[in-house]
């Protein structure tokens, strides 16, 4: 709760004498708090596995296609290249199923964005926010972590 409170003091004292220059961003946003928020929504390779395991969230690796055929991919997860991510998350239902074999998901469900090591999927995340889905999180080791963190638990076996 400390650490809670201290985040959102600091990031509103820092927001408070940046905001003239961001233009509509509070308005758009609602407040300085909610953007804040976001800052906070890094998923570990822990929670990944137990979200995937409840089948709670849907994973969307933001890696271009030849990144996925070439290393792999997380399992469960759908692939939705960085620069694809707004106009999907904008298509109607029946077109999203056409082109990824999923069920669109609602501004509601809870998102995941994955990317190699954390940068696109932060990108992706910010977008899918700007787009009204406000449960949309990322995995900020990316398949890099996944990787490691996958050998070791094998080796442990």
């Amino acid at each position: 709760m400390l650490a809670r409170l201290v985040l959102g003091t600091s990031c509103r004292a820092v927001l408070g004498s940046v905001e003239p220059a961001l233009g509509g961003l509070k308005s758009r946003w609602g407040s300085s708090q909610h953007f804040c928020s976001t800052l906070s929504k890094d998923v570990t390779y822990r929670e990944l596995k137990n979200l995937l395991n409840s089948k709670d969230i849907m994973l969307i690796d933001v890696r271009n296609t030849w990144e996925i055929l070439e290393h792999g991919k997380i399992p469960g997860s759908v692939n939705i290249p960085l620069d694809e991510v707004g106009e999907a998350l904008q298509m109607n239902p029946r077109e999203f199923k056409e082109k990824y074999g999923e069920e669109k998901p609602s501004k509601s469900d809870r998102l995941v964005f994955s990317c190699l090591a954390g940068v696109r999927s932060k990108k992706a995340m910010d977008t899918a926010i700007s787009l009204g889905f406000n449960s949309a999180q990322h995995y900020i080791g990316g398949w890099t972590e996944w990787v490691t963190y996958e050998i070791s638990e094998k080796k442990q076996s």
